[in-house]
């Protein structure tokens, strides 16, 4: 009896085991939206708390969408147009506040086909999208629209790019099922994209280097492109889930 009887006490030490590791995973969990000690130190804000979108409005309107965008575990999701699209779904959103110099970071999360993005620079324009005046840190499910898209040009379209103008040296993405972190900087017309730790691009608005970009792209024929700051941080509504928290913002 005895192998038997060490043999149930080392399962029993064994599960005992499991359960500082289940509440490390459960005290990480809260920690989401919650800015750290030596955060508040550095002046970082948080522009969503898991629990409302206050600091959030919709492009071009003083309010949120009435669906679509909803606040679910913590996350903040714009979730799949349905088909038929219910009245007032969904649609691009800013924060309410502007910024100049800054130090933006996000977690986010995608969903088979996924395309969205994070602007910045953004300046409400009536008769126009927010994308036409402001530079896009862009989300895509690139390895989707690569099967199902063949003819869809990936070349400045894939996720951490600065959409239409330039390329991430390699594909940063985590899988579907995983959270992502990004990072935008821009300070005094310096500009960098981060994406899990990874710098994807830098450029300098105004330079010659980037006119041509601009030049060459989509962009050419807006006038204001990537030149308004401070101007709002905006999420873009493509149609297809996405999931982000951790939105916090410092001034630099």
């Amino acid at each position: 009896m005895k192998p038997l009887l060490l043999l149930i006490a080392f399962a029993m030490l064994s599960s005992c085991g499991e359960s500082p590791a289940t509440n490390a995973d459960q005290t990480d969990l809260a920690k989401d939206n919650v800015p750290a000690p030596e955060e508040t130190a550095e002046d970082w804000t948080l522009l969503f708390d898991g629990k409302s979108m206050d600091n959030w409005r919709g492009y071009n309107r003083p309010d949120l969408p009435k669906n679509g965008w909803v606040v679910e575990n913590g996350e903040m999701v714009i979730l799949a147009t349905p088909d038929p699209k219910p009245e007032d779904f969904g649609g691009d959103i800013i924060t309410k506040e502007k910024f100049g110099n800054f130090e933006l970071v996000f977690d986010f999360k995608i969903s088979a086909m996924a395309n969205s993005g994070v602007f910045y620079f953004v300046k409400e324009d009536s008769t126009l999208p927010m994308w036409a005046n402001a530079p896009e840190y862009q989300i895509l499910d690139h390895e989707a629209y690569a099967k199902t898209h063949p003819d869809f040009d990936l070349t400045t379209h894939c996720t951490c790019d600065n959409y239409d103008l330039q390329a991430a040296p390699d594909f940063y993405l985590k899988p579907l099922s995983e959270w992502n972190h990004g990072r935008i900087v821009h300070k005094n017309g310096h500009v960098e994209h981060w994406l899990n730790g990874n710098k994807c691009i830098e450029y300098q608005v105004g330079s010659e280097a980037w006119k041509a970009r601009v030049k060459a792209s989509k962009f050419a024929e807006y006038q204001d492109y990537g030149k308004t700051t401070p101007g709002h941080i905006g999420l873009q509504d493509h149609q297809h889930e996405v999931r982000f928290k951790n939105i916090k913002i410092r001034p630099l």
